[in-house]
C-alpha cells in the first residue's frame, strides 16, 4: 500500500524556520518524483517545490525560491522542505504528493497534510 506521511508542521513566528517532512512507503522511491503542495483556505493550490528522486533535480515556485529547499534521505525513503525566513503569507495546509515526474500533472497519490501557521 502506497503511503506518504507528512509531519513537521506548527506555528511559528514570521522569520522562523520549520522542517516537514514526508516518510513514504509501499513503492519504488527512485522511481519517483516527491512534490510539496499547500492550499490556504480560500486560495487555489500552489506547488512549492518538487525533487525527482532518481537524481536530485530539484525545483520551486517562485515564491520560495531562496527559502525553501527540498532534501531526501534515500535510505529512509524520506523528502524534506526546509523552509527559511517564513512570511504569513506561507501559512497553509503542505502536503507530499506522489508525482510520475516533477510538475507533470502525473499526482497519484497524496498525505493527509500538515498544517503550516506563520504569525505576523
Amino acid at each position: 500500500e502506497v503511503q506518504l506521511v507528512e509531519s513537521g508542521g506548527g506555528l511559528v513566528q514570521a522569520g522562523g524556520f520549520l522542517r516537514l517532512s514526508c516518510a513514504a512507503s509501499g513503492f519504488t522511491f527512485d522511481d519517483y518524483a516527491i512534490g510539496w503542495f499547500r492550499q490556504a483556505p480560500g486560495k487555489e493550490r500552489e506547488g512549492v517545490s518538487c525533487m525527482r528522486i532518481s537524481d536530485g533535480s530539484t525545483y520551486y515556485a517562485d515564491s520560495v525560491k531562496g527559502r525553501f529547499t527540498i532534501s531526501s534521505d534515500n535510505a529512509k525513503n524520506l523528502v524534506y522542505l526546509q523552509m527559511n525566513s517564513l512570511k504569513p503569507e506561507d501559512t497553509a495546509n503542505y502536503y507530499c504528493v506522489r508525482e510520475g515526474n516533477c510538475w507533470s500533472g502525473e499526482y497519484d497519490y497524496w498525505g493527509q497534510g500538515t498544517q503550516v501557521t506563520v504569525s505576523s
